[in-house]
């Protein structure tokens, strides 16, 4: 009997510990443009999943390219998503519906880097529904993280601003909302397709900064692994698998010709390997679209709003152009 009192309340100090922890994630955990995209993708079919990192996320608009190509489509590409994200991502979205094709936006740096803790940590599994890919996700990536980032994931948000929007983010959760007036800023704002709309800037002050450059002897195994995986879980699953890499400013590209032609090897030969549609615009798709740095907000290569529209309509055209 006493033990049985003591199994009782071990299970109430459980309960009251997870009801806590839920409704301090509910208050304190922002409404990010991931619980979008990741409610888009469970919730509705789509013909096409854009996965990838911010280049792709600034780049690519799914429904400018619905109207040249008819299929309907969402950009779930985010800055630190690794390959690792994007394979749980399409498996999660096949449990939820079958796209007919899956753009995989590629951006060598990402292979030769890991995959940091901090807020993009649980960005993407924070908005999983439950469901077997967020099981698996967790055991193979998240369970690996510090565990303040699984029990207290709002803690690596700014404690001012959480507290500041407590009641926004509350009620927005309550009440289902995914209204994305509040996801605008002064420099970008974010498309129901899934598009993050950079505005144009002054590209006279742009500086050049620190960027992940290509070197294959620092390839992450785990890396290409999972992009293995996810190629190999499109045929698995008859889904056509395109591999994209979009433009980047030719002045970016001549001072680091060595990286970037490294790159474009190595992915070149990947990508025929494994027979694989790859389209790479700084190699034989060079001509198709500017590389002026005019178009773009940074070194780096994410266009802004304006030129993402005109390259979305180049991608689709090409796309529908060659049967892809």
């Amino acid at each position: 009997m006493h033990n049985f009192k003591k199994i009782i309340k071990t299970i109430v100090v459980v309960a009251v510990c997870v009801t806590l922890l839920a409704g301090l994630d509910m208050a304190l955990y922002p409404c990010t443009f991931m619980r979008n995209d990741i409610h888009a993708v469970v919730s509705n079919q789509y013909d096409e999943i854009i996965l990838g990192t911010s280049h792709g996320m600034t780049d690519i608009d799914p429904a400018v390219m619905e109207e040249i190509t008819g299929r309907s489509g969402h950009n779930v590409c985010v800055g630190g998503e690794y390959g690792i994200d994007a394979y749980y991502i399409a498996r999660l979205i096949a449990e939820k519906q079958k796209p007919a094709r899956i753009i995989y936006e590629v951006d060598p740096g990402y292979f030769v880097s890991e995959k940091e803790e901090g807020n993009n940590y649980l960005l993407f599994y924070h908005e999983f529904p439950f469901s077997k890919a967020k099981v698996e996700y967790f055991w193979n990536s998240i369970a690996k993280c510090n565990f303040r980032t699984v029990l207290f994931p709002w803690y690596e948000y700014s404690l001012g601003y959480e507290l500041s929007k407590v009641e926004e983010t509350f009620t927005q959760k309550w009440n289902k909302d995914y209204d994305i007036a509040h996801l605008k800023s002064d420099t970008q704002e974010y498309h129901e397709s899934g598009l993050i709309e950079r505005y144009p800037v002054d590209t006279t002050k742009l500086k050049m900064k620190d960027l992940k450059l290509f070197e294959e002897e620092q390839v992450n195994p785990q890396n290409m692994e999972y992009l293995g995986r996810l190629i190999d879980f499109c045929r698995e699953n008859d889904i056509q698998f395109v591999a994209v890499t979009t433009p980047i400013p030719i002045n970016t590209l001549q001072a680091y010709s060595d990286n970037y032609n490294a790159a474009w090897k190595y992915f070149g030969q990947y990508f025929d390997e494994h027979e694989v549609t790859y389209l790479n615009f700084n190699t034989q798709y060079f001509k198709a679209f500017s590389h002026d740095l005019s178009d773009y907000t940074d070194f780096d290569g994410h266009m802004n709003g304006n030129a993402a529209k005109e390259y979305s309509k180049v991608l689709a055209n090409i796309l529908k152009g060659e049967g892809v």
